[in-house]
């Protein structure tokens, strides 16, 4: 398994594409306004607390109030908001939290209002950006993320990984982090850090340290509401939580971002600097050189084409995602109805671990496998489905198949969902809109490769443009199905057809209608 992380750099935004053995799996875009990003901290004011919800509004400069809920106040926020006050007004100089004297923890079901005040200062960390009409999420419970630890402030708390499987490695780290921890803070230790040795683990917690420091030294003088500490720039986030060895390559157009990249793997990972390519062509955009331009293109749609005729319908309600699994009305060489469905949905299981990742689809998700009536095959699909996410570095749950087969997915939304519009103008008609002309492509393969197994011969007609596409050059798509299927595709262009309109037709003359 290989993966490369494509970067392309513009004025207004930079996009990261990750590719899994040449195929897109994730998609971030790191816009210049963007303010509000997952693990910024800002010093705030309450707004007011909200007793009906239990929870207060906070102004983080944002234009809509900050959302903070009472369990999202950490235990001790008592000692967080006694410290913000002993150093703001310069009563302490030393922030390492070794001569702070922490105060009572609160109630775990108390009410907001009894340690919550109208205007009172506060630490607070975005954990879901600003989505749709809504402000941030935050909460005051803080925590730094290194590559191999987080760091949590007012706590004495070590928890590892639960990925970490080996309860001797466990050990090994628990043991390890005790002996380096400073008094005041807690420690996470996270999956990558399995392995490693001590100095690792320390160097990694001196640079958090140092930023905590670095932040502390901005409240006396910041303003209410300020960003007094930043997540780092999404290219190094990206390669602090997702980077291990079956990374091939990183790939940038922009030299400055390459240089900072660069720095930042000689950090974590030296022994891999030299996987860090600039991308120098001005003949060909990077995104067109990797083919990920035209995997956004055929990835979007509300309609997913996927191998061997099947397809995804995925439709987007206010409450939830609803994913349907479509065989295509293909046949193919199982026996039975149950083995061709099996096959189906473990395509499909693979596509939607994919697309809830490639989208950042987050809230509710409902999909509609085809029906089996094995329940082995049903747990096997299940199974199946929990491999594929595991991936997946947002917290998610699955469910079961109900007694509908429907497999209902819960899925962490931290951010607002990508979203690509895959419809163009029609030049057909001013005000309408159609797919984009390579997705018509890529439907046509799919119906190629689904009805070369029924028919003997198949006739395809479709505007002239199109056809063109598909017979000229060498070799064309015309010769390359050819030499997957076995059979010769006519192709007749149809001048009163609309742009991106087509139609096939058997050996007899009848037009095929799925």
């Amino acid at each position: 398994m290989n993966k490369e992380l494509i970067i392309r750099s513009s004025s207004e935004a930079v996009d990261f594409a990750l590719l899994k053995d040449g195929k897109l799996i994730e998609l971030h875009k790191e816009e210049e306004k963007s303010n509000f990003q997952v693990g910024d901290i800002f010093i705030a004011k309450i707004r007011k607390p909200v007793a009906g919800l239990n929870a207060a509004f906070v102004n983080v400069g944002f234009e809509k109030d900050a959302f903070l809920h009472y369990h999202d106040l950490g235990p001790n926020l008592t000692s967080s908001l006694k410290f913000i006050k002993l150093v703001a007004s310069g009563k302490i100089k030393d922030y390492s939290l070794k001569n702070f004297k922490f105060e009572k923890e609160i109630d775990k079901d108390g009410a907001i209002s009894d340690v919550l005040t109208t205007n009172q200062s506060v630490l607070v960390q975005v954990v879901k950006e600003p989505i749709s009409t809504k402000g941030p999420r935050i909460s005051s419970e803080l925590s730094l993320a290194g590559r191999y630890i987080v760091l949590v402030p007012f706590s004495d708390r070590i928890s590892i990984s639960q990925k970490i499987e080996s309860k001797e490695e466990k050990d090994r780290l628990k043991r390890l982090v005790q002996s380096i921890r400073p008094k005041g803070f807690g420690v996470i230790v996270r999956t990558v850090a399995e392995g490693k040795k001590v100095a690792e683990l320390d160097k990694d917690l001196q640079n958090l340290l140092a930023r905590w420091t670095a932040m502390c030294k901005k409240l006396p003088v910041a303003h209410h509401p300020s960003k007094v500490l930043g997540e780092l720039n999404r290219a190094s986030s990206i390669l602090r939580d997702v980077f291990n060895d079956s990374f091939s390559g990183i790939h940038i157009d922009d030299e400055e971002l390459y240089q900072e990249t660069k720095d930042y793997l000689q950090e974590i990972a030296p022994s891999k600097q030299s996987i860090v390519k600039l991308y120098q062509s001005k003949d060909t955009p990077i995104f067109e050189k990797f083919n990920v331009e035209r995997q956004i293109k055929t990835s979007f749609g509300k309609t997913v084409s996927m191998s061997k005729g099947a397809y995804l319908v995925i439709e987007h309600t206010e409450a939830l995602h609803v994913i349907d699994v479509n065989s295509g009305n293909r046949s193919n060489k199982a026996t039975n109805q149950e083995d061709t469905a099996l096959e189906v949905n473990m395509i499909a299981a693979a596509e939607i671990a994919r697309q809830l990742r490639l989208r950042d689809m987050g809230g509710i998700i409902v999909v509609d496998f085809i029906d089996m009536t094995n329940p082995d095959n049903r747990k096997k699909l299940f199974d199946y489905l929990r491999q594929e996410m595991s991936d997946d570095k947002a917290k998610h749950k699955i469910l079961p198949p109900s007694k509908f087969g429907l497999i209902q997915i819960t899925r962490q939304r931290v951010r607002p969902e990508v979203n690509i519009k895959t419809r163009e103008e029609d030049p057909n008609n001013e005000k309408g809109e159609i797919e984009a002309p390579i997705l018509i492509i890529d439907k046509i393969a799919g119906d190629v490769e689904r009805l070369a197994k029924l028919h003997k011969k198949l006739v395809l007609n479709t505007h002239p443009f199109v056809e063109a596409y598909l017979t000229k050059g060498f070799p064309s798509l015309r010769s390359k199905w050819f030499l997957e299927h076995k059979k010769w595709i006519k192709i007749i262009p149809r001048d009163a057809y609309t742009f991106l309109e087509y139609h096939f037709f058997d050996q007899n003359g009848n037009a095929i209608k799925d």
